[in-house]
């Protein structure tokens, strides 16, 4: 190491600005390091239970937008038929495999529709390591083939447009090398303009403790309004390796009757409308607005709300949009379902989970997850990073404990296999929590982040459950699935109480802007995420949040089963870690003395 490097490091450590932590991460690069010197003061979860913050909502921002027509070059077809467009990449449980789909031909749209024969057409995938052009005799290019497949919804009733969709065609590609660039083109070969052109993706990396994603973006309740194409653009500039899309894509389910404009209340709004109609071509229109990305990267979704398509036959809703248009890996990963699975990105194991079917403790959601979390090896994957579209942690009046009994079922789990991280939509503002576990800090909790501020139609939220009069009814809030479990808080501040009176102490950080969050895991024990707002998509280096998240995996081992309460009565449970603030504290204060001492003595060995 030169001595420029050594003396700064050096004096580095008698700056009280400079974080240990950041040291530790900058030994592997130590020549280098006298440019990375403090790392800006970034805080880290050791660092909390911190005091709930709210940034207020900045009124000269709009709160919400119009939707984007479908005659916008961002919407409108770019390929004619037989052309491949809406190009879309997925990951598969592991990084030798992906997920290749397109649409090919045209949707029709009115009362007399002839559906499309999807054998007409094939599903071909020509992939390989060096472009066409190159020396195809050294590099070959390889073929995979797929399967086809066409959906309509037909409704009852007159004034409702029925629609039948153009061909959708998935193909996997199976012996890839993880964290490798491969070029391809898919389509059907033997038509002429039957293949698109040439785009290129990087494989995941293969799961290891030491291999991480570059870093992937989070998104969710995006839609396609002005303020949606703001966050997808910001998105783009800060070029994600993989995107997490938690719910709510198109808004496509309510289109038509607010004709493009948000409503509060649709039944308010439109006494007289029979059903919810789908306007399906916004979910073309969607699929052309996120290929040049999700052409690229992988894109990994969770189904929401909006994706519930009530059909008009007997009151049946479906999820015909969101299951045939999107490949997941559910029978890779064991699911018999694309509404739950799982997949590995080199040390992080993601479950994304179905908030809209059965997550009681007797049924097959909950068997698979059981099943899941006891084969992630985390010497392999120490990271797990869990997904759904409804935040158990929320302190907003919108959807305010409106998933309570999905918690209640379903949390002892995932606390029980130290999952780390938890994203969720449905609330249309961000909110970071400190760590908890059944509403009590705990310093071996997730640290649950809600994200579901893409942009949509329906506008953001603004009102908290705390602020004056603003709590919700215990009648309020009622899930389009499951029961309803409100509860009041049998200890703390919200004592006997069904809101807190302040911004709940599990609440650390929460604001009302629109945007996309960057999480950049850099190695076993620490991520760094970032909250990008869409307001500062133009500033240098400007975030509206950002924290490391630090594992303690020799503090926070995995718990026997029988600590985990199993039965939540309507009063709630009391935590088997911590049961008070104090001890959390106490908890993190050891923590971060036992991490000052390792790192002192690593860098002494290292100086």
């Amino acid at each position: 190491m030169g001595a420029m490097a050594t003396s700064t490091i050096a004096g580095t450590l008698h700056s009280r600005h400079l974080h240990c932590r950041t040291l530790l991460l900058l030994l592997p690069y130590l020549p280098i390091a006298f440019l990375l010197v403090d790392g800006g003061g970034i805080p880290t979860t050791l660092d909390g239970p911190f005091t709930p913050a709210t940034r207020a909502f900045d009124r000269s921002l709009r709160q919400g937008s119009e939707d984007v027509p479908l005659s916008d070059p961002r919407l409108a077809p770019r390929a004619r038929p037989p052309s491949p467009e809406q190009i879309a990449l997925a990951a598969s449980a592991d990084p030798t495999s992906l997920w290749v789909s397109w649409v090919t031909g045209r949707a029709q749209v009115g009362s007399h529709l002839t559906p499309l024969d999807p054998t007409a057409v094939r599903s071909e995938v020509w992939y390989g390591e060096r472009p066409a052009s190159a020396d195809t005799v050294a590099h070959p290019h390889h073929v995979a083939r797929g399967s086809a497949e066409v959906y309509s919804q037909l409704y009852p009733y007159p004034g409702l447009l029925n629609y039948t969709s153009g061909v959708i065609h998935h193909v996997r590609l199976v012996g890839l090398r993880p964290s490798t660039r491969y070029y391809y083109r898919c389509g059907d070969s033997s038509l002429k303009g039957g293949l698109s052109d040439e785009r290129s993706f990087v494989t995941l990396p293969a799961p290891a403790p030491d291999a991480y994603p570059r870093r992937f973006a989070v998104v969710g309740d995006l839609g396609l309004t002005g303020n949606s194409t703001s966050t997808v653009d910001h998105l783009a500039r800060n070029d994600p390796s993989m995107i997490l899309m938690v719910g709510d894509m198109t808004y496509a389910n309510q289109y038509r009757t607010t004709g493009g404009r948000g409503v509060p209340c649709f039944s308010c709004s439109f006494p007289d409308a029979p059903i919810r109609e789908s306007y399906q071509p916004r979910w073309d229109g969607w699929g052309r607005f996120m290929e040049p990305l999700a052409s690229r990267v992988t894109m990994m979704v969770t189904e929401g709300n909006h994706e519930i398509e009530p059909q008009g036959h007997g009151g049946a809703a479906t999820f015909a949009s969101y299951l045939a248009r999107f490949a997941v890996p559910s029978e890779e990963s064991g699911s018999n379902t694309k509404f739950y699975y799982s997949f590995n990105a080199g040390g992080i194991h993601f479950i994304m989970l179905g908030a809209y079917v059965d997550y009681n403790r007797t049924g097959a959601q909950y068997s698979w997850l059981e099943k899941d979390l006891h084969k992630v090896d985390r010497r392999v994957t120490p990271w797990v990073v869990a997904s759904w579209h409804t935040p158990w942690y929320n302190s907003y009046s919108s959807h305010y404990q409106e998933f309570e009994c999905m918690r209640q079922e379903m949390e002892g789990l995932l606390y029980q296999h130290g999952v780390d991280i938890v994203f969720s939509g449905h609330v249309h503002a961000y909110e970071r929590m400190n760590r908890v576990f059944n509403y009590t800090l705990d310093p071996c909790g997730p640290v649950y982040i809600t994200i579901g501020d893409g942009g949509n139609i329906e506008k953001i939220d603004i009102d908290h459950a705390d602020d004056p009069g603003k709590c919700p009814s215990p009648g309020d809030n009622h899930p389009e699935f499951g029961g309803v479990c409100h509860l009041n808080f049998t200890s703390g501040p919200a004592k006997g109480k069904f809101c807190w009176e302040r911004q709940p102490e599990w609440s650390a950080f929460r604001e009302s802007s629109f945007g996309h969050g960057i999480l950049e895991v850099v190695n076993s024990t620490y991520a760094l995420w970032t909250w990008h707002r869409n307001q500062d998509a133009y500033g240098e280096h400007s975030v509206g949040d950002q924290i490391y998240i630090v594992r303690e995996p020799d503090k926070c081992l995995l718990q026997p089963r029988g600590l985990i309460p199993q039965d939540c009565p309507s009063a709630g449970c009391p935590s088997s870690t911590l049961s008070s603030t104090s001890g959390a504290e106490q908890a993190a204060k050891n923590g971060r003395l036992l991490w000052t001492t390792t790192c002192m003595i690593l860098i002494s060995t290292v100086l």
